[in-house]
């Protein structure tokens, strides 16, 4: 490096232009060579560069498979010994596996932390261990097992080991795996109603479950009031025909039978529901809150309640902090007589899911019913710009619509 440097301070203005680029060229060269093999530190725009080459050469397969994605991981094992590069090949593998379909297999991960030389990254005293020993390695193991909590994967004994042999067992990557085993555990089954990871592809299966898990109600029932398919007109058209799922409970029907008839009810929709990355949408059939002279409380039986009793006058010593009254808003909203799910919502269809209840609710035959639909989900449709007129015929077209 120094004779390089003295050579270009010897030629000076003299040499030809060529040769200093070319010298000083070897010189960056030399080191970013030597810095690679000293500290392991590589520029940033080096490693994005190595990073989309790895992700177009080793991951460009037509077939995604779980496979397809081994294969990959055992031809940058088996390239190269020392294993150059593989922070950034790790990295381009995580963003890679949902479109190999792998990102929930802990086999998989397991085999992502084998790519790690092992026995490399090791402190050797307490003043490594203490500066956080190669810490670019630390935070790729970091952000796999992070990848492996946001998609629910649990780690095994073998995920252990394999980070005990790569980072030790003091590193932040063991931490963060001693923190994923001390939680998950006590959360994987809190979830009184989990959702399954693969949802049913059947439309009607799909809406029977999203049904069942907005209503609150075990007796409720689903009822199929139209199975998709396809039918032909007198004149020959063939239309798709949706699918129209319903549920209704015990205690909607008796609600709705206690409905004045001289009161509408109303079919409103359509509001979405996430199940995991899936949205469904469904429709609900329900009434304007009763009037406050019209409403009648039924009286509590105190023999029949858990609560008895009821009403406690109590004397309590109140500090000067305490508010003696407070501002609660008490909103009723209405009663909801029945839901249901179409994958078509438009008044036609909605009219077979009511003439569908008038078997089982006759009372809905008496009753007007007026529909209340929203805009179904689309795509924001960016505004075209007007062309721009003259203002004569701007005052022209003005005049026209005030005569």
């Amino acid at each position: 490096m120094k004779s390089t440097r003295c050579l270009l301070r010897l030629l000076g203005r003299s040499a030809h232009p060529s040769l200093l680029q070319n010298l000083q060229h070897n010189q960056i060269q030399t080191a970013r060579h030597i810095r690679d093999k000293k500290g392991g530190h590589v520029p940033v725009e080096f490693l994005s560069d190595r990073s989309s080459v790895v992700q177009r050469d080793t991951f460009a397969t037509e077939h995604k498979t779980k496979a397809s994605f081994v294969e990959a991981l055992e031809v940058f094992i088996k390239g190269d010994v020392r294993r150059r590069g593989h922070v950034e090949f790790i990295y381009a593998a995580l963003s890679k596996m949902p479109e190999f379909g792998v990102e929930r297999d802990l086999v998989v991960y397991n085999r992502l932390l084998d790519v790690f030389p092992k026995e490399v990254f090791v402190p050797r005293n307490f003043i490594q261990r203490m500066f956080n020993h190669y810490p670019r390695q630390q935070e790729c193991a970091v952000q796999l097992l992070e990848q492996m909590e946001n998609y629910g994967v649990t780690p095994n004994v073998e995920t252990k080991v394999l980070l005990v042999r790569i980072f030790g067992e003091k590193g932040h990557p063991v931490r963060k795996y001693q923190r994923i085993m001390y939680w998950f555990p006590k959360f994987k089954h809190a979830n009184p109603f989990p959702v399954p990871h693969q949802l049913p592809q059947d439309p009607v299966e799909l809406a029977d479950f999203s049904l069942k898990r907005i209503a609150a109600d075990l007796d409720a029932r689903v009822t199929v009031f139209q199975m998709p398919g396809t039918d032909v007109t007198e004149t020959g058209e063939q239309i798709t025909l949706p699918h129209v799922v319903g549920i209704q409970s015990p205690a909607q029907m008796a609600l709705l039978r206690k409905h004045n008839p001289s009161r509408p009810v109303f079919v409103e929709g359509p509001f979405p529901l996430w199940l995991r990355k899936t949205c469904v949408h469904y429709y609900i059939l329900r009434a304007e809150p009763e009037p406050p002279d019209e409403k009648v409380e039924e009286p509590y039986d105190p023999e029949r309640s858990f609560y008895y009793p009821l009403q406690l006058d109590l004397d309590l010593d109140r500090d000067f902090g305490d508010l003696e009254t407070f501002d609660v808003e008490d909103l009723d909203e209405g009663p909801v007589f029945a839901m249901c799910m179409t994958n078509q919502g438009d008044q036609a269809t909605l009219n077979r899911w009511i003439s569908g209840l008038q078997e089982s609710n006759p009372i809905l035959g008496h009753i007007p019913t007026l529909f209340r639909l929203q805009a179904g989900p689309r795509e924001l449709q960016a505004e075209t710009p007007k062309e721009e007129r003259p203002p004569e015929e701007e005052e022209e077209e003005a005049a026209r619509g005030r005569n």
